[in-house]
């Protein structure tokens, strides 16, 4: 079995994950007034910053790469803007790129945390509907739009920041709040005297916006809302625990062996148990006390508990003493010689008591014809594990 290292550093990086859709309204006005132009801006109509605020509202659609960079497509509406009988003025479909500033400079700690502070910036493009514009030239200011009356379409660049406050324990919603710029690069209306050259940035010519939006995280492969961070794992380590994979599956393979003796010595233990059950017990009677039979019950190493395997050898001995009111039995375990001798003291005690509750709990044998003690670690047997056992000695006067 071999362990793989983790460079990438967090999960839920698959394609599917980390996507997120918000909607946000607000307002935006232009940042130069214009005069009064038949079909101009209604917002440069007013000839202040304030006063020609008008409502704006969208919705987003964001893939997060990484923690600290992704990407969104944004969709808005504006309204009341031109003469266009439209209820929608203008539409902008703008791709933009995020950068994360507190995860940028300050690391990504493996959850959002709850205000975060991001920049965008990116491009698309601006449909006016406005349909009663015309080319007008008053030697004041030159007005630009289609000549068949269907409105048209301009270039955009936008950039500005998001201040997110991100909720709840999962993260899983963010209110978020979007001061922003937004260039017309086409340049929708500007003075006579100032020609055409293409498309730039010009501040006359842009309007700025304040927004706000709910945005919901959309459940990762991860199981969470946002990416999760990876214990990084040293190569030395993991090729240690290579090792010791390796070496329990070689104990496993002795432990294997060890079963195999010790269910060989069960089947002798059956035969001779089926053995004892076919013929009648030749009972002496003598004033000394005499060892009529012994059984012997093995053991898994550090365990005092009676196998299944194991009880036809405890039942021996309780028909012997059903069988026999007169006799009683001597009950000693032991340990084999492995792991420290407190330890091998108390499991010998417990396999012979263990030995002793079957009899009397189950087999109803009366606890004071049993004497059970533990011997501690055992050498009756030339091999270290089959000295695991309770040995049970009949006694009969």
């Amino acid at each position: 079995m071999v362990l793989g290292a983790n460079a990438q550093g967090y999960e839920g990086n698959k394609f599917f994950d980390n996507w997120s859709f918000g909607v946000e309204g607000g307002v935006n006005t232009a940042t130069t007034a214009l005069h009064q132009v038949s079909g101009s801006n209604k917002a440069w109509k007013q000839g202040a910053f304030f006063g020609g605020m008008r409502a704006i509202a969208g919705v987003e659609l964001t893939k997060q790469i990484v923690p600290a960079f992704g990407i969104s497509v944004q969709d808005r509406a504006a309204f009341n803007w031109t003469d266009s009988k439209t209820v929608v003025d203008y539409n902008d479909l703008v791709l933009l790129a995020k950068l994360n500033f507190m995860n940028f400079f300050g690391g990504y700690t493996g959850t959002p945390r709850t205000f975060e502070l991001e920049g965008v910036f990116g491009g698309g493009f601006r449909y006016y509907f406005n349909k009663n514009a015309n080319y007008i030239n008053d030697d004041t200011v030159t007005r630009f739009a289609p000549t068949d009356g269907k409105g048209r379409h301009d270039f955009i660049a936008k950039a500005g920041l998001n201040l997110l406050f991100n909720l709840g324990e999962k993260k899983a919603w963010t209110i978020t709040v979007k001061p922003a710029i937004v260039w017309d690069l086409d340049r929708f209306a500007y003075r006579a005297n100032d020609p055409y050259n293409g498309a730039a940035f010009n501040f006359h010519n842009s309007n700025v916006e304040i927004m706000a939006g709910l945005t919901y995280h959309f459940k990762s492969s991860n199981g969470a809302h946002h990416f999760t961070l990876v214990t990084p794992r040293d190569q030395a380590e993991i090729d240690g625990l290579n090792a010791r994979i390796n070496d329990l599956r070689g104990q496993l393979a002795d432990k294997d062996a060890q079963l195999d003796a010790a269910n060989r010595q069960i089947a002798d233990l059956q035969n001779q148990l089926n053995d004892c059950r076919n013929q009648k017990p030749v009972v002496k009677v003598k004033e000394d006390t005499k060892r009529l039979m012994e059984s012997a019950v093995t053991f898994r190493q550090g365990k005092s508990i009676i196998d299944a395997s194991q009880m036809p050898n405890v039942e021996r001995v309780a028909i012997y003493l059903k069988n026999h009111p007169e006799a009683t039995a001597s009950i000693k375990g032991y340990a084999s010689p492995e792991g420290p001798l407190e330890l091998n003291m108390r499991l010998a005690e417990a396999r012979a008591n263990a030995v002793k509750t079957m009899l009397v709990n189950k087999y109803k044998i009366a606890a004071k014809r049993l004497d059970a003690e533990g011997q501690g670690i055992g050498n009756m047997f030339s091999e270290p594990e089959w000295n695991r056992v309770a040995i049970s000695t009949i006694n009969e006067k």
